[in-house]
């Protein structure tokens, strides 16, 4: 789907359409708002359409009205916007007609957010054949997030799964005040990221499972990344523990929120293992907390689902201290460069001695 040609692509449908899904990049200035559009809608159905379209073609034009006035008012005559609703149709033709009875040389979008839609789907499932992956893999707490971000900046392709996310992917892996998007919204995001890889390199991507949160990994990216040459991240436990507390220091605040993800494990590991980690959360006893969790949770739970869904495992360089300039040198080690001289101590865990 070519939309890169244009200055501007604007999205016409309502904020709670926007808001579920759209193409990245796109502005909202929804021709109607949702109360609008459901209000034309039972119109529609229940009056006649002669008078819905009334109503409609009359909140159509001062709302386009203000998004002219609002967001559009310093372009040029030379500015080029695409404009898109649901299926094409009347709303986005509506504005799109205005914008060029102004001047400028607005265009829709054949089919609408529909097509788009059905783009990502297809491209999703072709797009991760094309690419070459190396797939960073390691226990929970084994900074396998950090060492992606020290790749980065090292220089190497990354594809952050989790940050698009928002999530760590693990039990207590939801971030706080920071709701996952949407499913669709989630796809949209990943493919924005992966039509920005260079097809020529290697990108370097976390090992996941189907599912990060709530969210399902599209299937064929999953394949293929489950097809690729894997590195273990080599991070000893007490750095793990330091990394996660760092983490999780939400949790550490909100002991109520900690507790209720703990239950959620309960059919997995009864009432009296649950009740143990509570008691050393209660009392304060956080590293204790977090290597029983290591101990009896995270690493069986690794070693089952590791050398099943990602064979092609090799060892990647150690990280033994909870420092970026490690995860650096543990980068620039892999990738054969030079390590960055301006990393710092991550943020309060080495500092504060958790």
């Amino acid at each position: 789907m070519n939309i890169k040609n244009y200055d501007t692509i604007i999205d016409a449908r309502t904020p709670a359409e926007y808001a579920h899904d759209h193409i990245p990049g796109a502005v909202s200035a929804p021709v109607l708002n949702d109360v609008e559009r459901a209000e034309v809608g039972t119109l529609y159905k229940q009056v006649s359409p002669f008078e819905a379209k009334k109503l409609g073609a009359s909140l159509i034009a001062k709302n386009v009205a203000r998004h002219i006035d609002t967001l559009f008012r310093q372009k040029d005559k030379s500015w080029h916007p695409l404009v898109y609703c649901w299926r094409g149709g009347k709303r986005s033709g509506a504005m799109a007609h205005i914008l060029r009875e102004v001047g400028w040389q607005a265009e829709t979008l054949p089919g609408g957010y529909r097509a788009y839609r059905r783009w990502v789907v297809e491209t999703l499932t072709a797009l991760p054949a094309e690419l070459d992956f190396t797939v960073v893999h390691g226990p929970t707490g084994s900074g396998k997030s950090r060492f992606l971000a020290a790749l980065s900046r090292a220089g190497a392709q990354v594809l952050d799964l989790e940050a698009l996310a928002a999530h760590r992917g693990s039990v207590l892996g939801g971030l706080p005040g920071e709701p996952q998007p949407t499913q669709k919204w989630f796809e949209s995001l990943l493919l924005a990221e992966l039509e920005k890889l260079d097809r020529r390199q290697r990108v370097y991507v976390e090992g996941e499972s189907k599912k990060i949160g709530e969210l399902q990994v599209p299937e064929a990216l999953m394949a293929r990344m489950r097809a690729s040459p894997c590195i273990v991240l080599q991070t000893d436990v007490d750095t793990r523990v330091t990394l996660l507390l760092d983490e999780y220091r939400h949790f550490l605040a909100d002991r109520a929120a900690l507790e209720a993800q703990l239950d959620c494990l309960t059919a997995l590991h009864g009432k009296e293992r649950i009740a143990r980690w509570k008691t050393l959360a209660a009392k304060g006893e956080w590293r204790d907390f977090v290597a029983h969790l290591l101990r009896e949770h995270y690493d069986p739970a690794y070693q089952r689902s590791s050398t099943r869904n990602f064979p092609m495992l090799a060892n990647a360089p150690a990280v033994r201290i909870a420092r970026a300039d490690a995860f650096d040198e543990a980068a620039a080690a892999l990738l054969g460069v030079k390590p960055r001289q301006d990393a710092h101590v991550l943020h309060g865990a080495a500092s504060e001695g958790l």
